[in-house]
């Protein structure tokens, strides 16, 4: 997907958190604002696999991958959004 700034290898982390809120909506868990705070399990009601399978959602959206190492260190959309904005952050 087309949602990269002007340095091609980052995601903005604007376009990732409305990115983040419209894959919520459209999986039927945004029932309330999102924000960085958002806690992924226990704001959103995800249990670890519904979590998962929401990341692999993202990671299909925006044509990327988030290394099972960077998953243990998502807590909150905040988390997700920097992970998913870092310069490291794998093109699939």
């Amino acid at each position: 997907m087309g949602l990269r700034t002007g340095d091609a290898s980052m995601l903005d982390e604007r376009a990732a958190l409305r990115e983040i809120t419209a894959a919520l909506q459209e999986s039927g868990k945004l029932t309330a604002p999102v924000t960085m705070d958002t806690r992924i399990l226990q704001d959103l009601n995800f249990d670890s696999v519904g979590a998962i399978d929401f990341i692999m959602l993202l990671e299909t959206r925006l044509d990327t991958i988030i290394p099972m190492d960077r998953m243990a260190e998502i807590e909150t959309v905040g988390d997700l959004v920097r992970v998913l904005t870092r310069p490291d952050a794998a093109a699939a």
